[in-house]
């Protein structure tokens, strides 16, 4: 890689790395060498590695939440079944890095449970519209936040076979 890169790439490589060989690797030298640019590039775009961790935060939130409400909000009529089948169909190698450094980092604790709210927040939303009373639509949605959790922090997916008749009957259960 050219000495030119932007925060953007580092903020990239950063969530790669997170996601790959977790919170330890976000270091501005083994970052540097693995893209092939001297620390010098690093410190260009953060001020030090606080500054960097907040920012690979901030980009986690938006794709991790925003980005996935916004995409479930554009592409369908049922936005609970598509934010079911978009979110237990993901990779979550990222989702499970940043909780794990969340356990030995304050501001990635803070970050996940932000994180958590605004999902909660949106599934309760999403079952309201389907005509639950507030009380239901905020104890199924923390149901559902806590399956996704589960599966999210339990290791390699279902065949996607099975997966999709789990998410079937998932569905069925908190929209009875």
């Amino acid at each position: 890689m050219a000495e030119t890169l932007n925060a953007d790439d580092w903020i990239k490589q950063g969530l790669k790395a997170l996601a790959r060989d977790g919170f330890t690797a976000l270091k501005a030298d083994p970052l540097a060498k693995a893209t092939g640019v001297s620390r010098g590039s690093f410190y260009w775009h953060f001020a030090d590695l606080g500054a960097f961790h907040a920012a690979l935060l901030k980009r986690w939130r938006e794709i991790a939440a925003e980005q996935i409400i916004a995409d479930v909000e554009a592409d369908s009529d049922d936005p609970l079944k598509a934010l079911l089948r978009r979110t237990f169909g993901a990779r979550l190698d990222l989702e499970r890095a940043v909780r794990n450094w969340a356990a030995f980092d304050a501001a990635a604790q803070t970050a996940v449970r932000a994180i958590d709210r605004r999902r909660l927040d949106y599934i309760e939303e999403l079952l309201r519209k389907r005509g639950f009373e507030a009380a239901t639509a905020r104890a199924r949605a923390q149901i559902l936040y806590w399956t996704f959790l589960g599966f999210a922090l339990s290791g390699p997916p279902s065949p996607a076979a099975r997966l999709e008749g789990l998410l079937d009957e998932i569905l069925r259960m908190v929209s009875a």
